[in-house]
């Protein structure tokens, strides 16, 4: 029997036998405790959003959207993740090609540096921001010499989301790019191709998915951020809240109704998030299925 032979017998006995070798009851009872624990924890709360944003009627559910805050809000929301993602994927990619393709001094404390945002709480990273850009922080003095606000302005909360949210495409990227090698960028570097030639036309179409998931998820973290912007954004109303502020601020009020329609609309953004992740995700597992028949067609 040949290789190529062996190769599509194993391939198909994998596809075929039974993966879960557990008696039923254990699977109904691991499969009961799963769905249990969606329920408690993820459907209940999604349910209730919705059915406290809307107890009051349609009309005062609209009304509370159509608040100058709550637009205000929602628009500080959208310009911060419209910088934060951009400057995010910039970093990512060169920190993710300079790490995988490359060997430099400093290469080490770079890849530990871009897990910081995961090590440090949000609320530290906002106070930091306060400590450098503050009033009494260290560059206060020329600051306000100068007439520049950071802090309790946007500049500060997009300073904050950027820092908590550049982890994300370089961590999405970096694997990918390292498990595919350097051998194509050789080969169009040995062709005549520049740098920039080489990453627009061989690298980044290599890890277009791996990107994209990691824009998905960079924005959705950006549009919840909550410690590091509440720290530095000062909340004032109509200026420097962001839709996660301003849901606590209404539900401080007690003004549940209006807490619960602007976070709805956190709750859509997430279930659009989650859906672009699983498109992505199952783009990713087809792609890469695709790959291994197109290795196991070569080998026959």
């Amino acid at each position: 029997m040949s290789a190529a032979t062996g190769i599509n017998l194993s391939a198909r006995r994998t596809s075929t036998s039974p993966a879960i070798t557990e008696p039923w009851p254990v699977r109904l009872l691991l499969i009961g405790i799963a769905l249990a624990f969606l329920t408690l924890f993820l459907f209940i709360p999604l349910a209730t959003v919705f059915h406290q944003a809307l107890a009051k009627g349609l009309a005062t559910y609209l009304a509370s959207l159509r608040e100058p805050d709550a637009l205000a809000a929602v628009r500080l929301t959208l310009v911060a993740a419209a910088i934060s993602v951009p400057l995010n994927v910039v970093f990512g990619v060169s920190a993710a090609w300079a790490i995988a393709k490359f060997e430099f001094p400093g290469k080490n404390l770079l890849t530990t540096m871009i897990d910081l945002p995961f090590a440090v709480s949000p609320v530290v990273a906002g106070l930091i921001f306060v400590l450098l850009f503050g009033l009494q922080g260290v560059l206060g003095p020329w600051l306000r010499e100068h007439d520049i606000k950071i802090i309790f302005a946007v500049p500060g909360i997009v300073l904050a989301t950027v820092f908590v949210t550049f982890p994300f495409v370089a961590r999405e990227l970096i694997p990918l790019m390292q498990e595919q090698g350097t051998d194509e960028e050789e080969a169009a570097v040995s062709l005549g191709a520049n740098g920039l030639q080489t990453l627009w036309r061989v690298t980044l179409p290599n890890v277009k998915w791996g990107l994209m998931y990691g824009v998905i998820l960079c924005n959705a973290r950006a549009m919840g951020e909550f410690g590091a912007v509440s720290v530095v954004s000062g909340h004032i109303r109509g200026e420097t809240n962001t839709l996660p502020l301003h849901v606590e601020i209404l539900y401080n009020e007690y003004n549940f109704a209006a807490a619960f329609a602007a976070a709805s609309v956190l709750t859509l953004l997430a279930l659009l998030t989650l859906v672009i992740k699983s498109f992505l995700e199952w783009r990713i597992q087809r792609q890469f299925a695709e790959a291994a028949r197109m290795l196991q067609g070569d080998a026959a």
